[in-house]
């Protein structure tokens, strides 16, 4: 397995809603367990996507969440493939709640980019994927 982490995506949603997208995750070669997110899934990405932060913790309110949609374009280096997946994201999913998003990349180099549906600075990394 592989820990995936993505700085965060600044967007807007929701007409004049300033927002803000956190990613982190894991990359596996599976399968995964029945009691998975995702059982069966194999050489793949499990992406924890949540919307704003609170600054006092997470009893506190959460500040710069937008209703968005997350899209995860992808491209495989090692094998030329690429895709991209999409999810819709509430803004009730913080990092108390993460909405998990499954990327099948298959096994190798992976460069990753996250943006929204709305005006967004989009966020880039690579992963392997075992």
């Amino acid at each position: 397995m592989t820990d995936v982490g993505m700085a965060p995506v600044l967007t807007l949603g929701n007409g004049i809603c300033a927002g803000m997208m956190v990613a982190s995750g894991t990359a596996f070669d599976g399968p995964l367990y029945h009691y998975s997110t995702f059982p069966g899934a194999t050489h793949a990405i499990d992406l924890r996507i949540s919307q704003g932060f609170s600054p006092l913790g997470e009893w506190a309110p959460t500040i710069l969440a937008c209703d968005v949609t997350a899209i995860v374009d992808w491209r495989n280096l090692d094998t030329g493939q690429s895709g991209s997946v999409s999810q819709f994201i509430p803004a009730s999913h913080t990092s108390t709640r993460p909405m998990n998003v499954l990327v099948n990349t298959g096994p190798g180099r992976v460069q990753l980019t996250l943006r929204t549906d709305h005006p967004s600075i989009p966020v880039s990394t690579e992963v392997f994927v075992p």
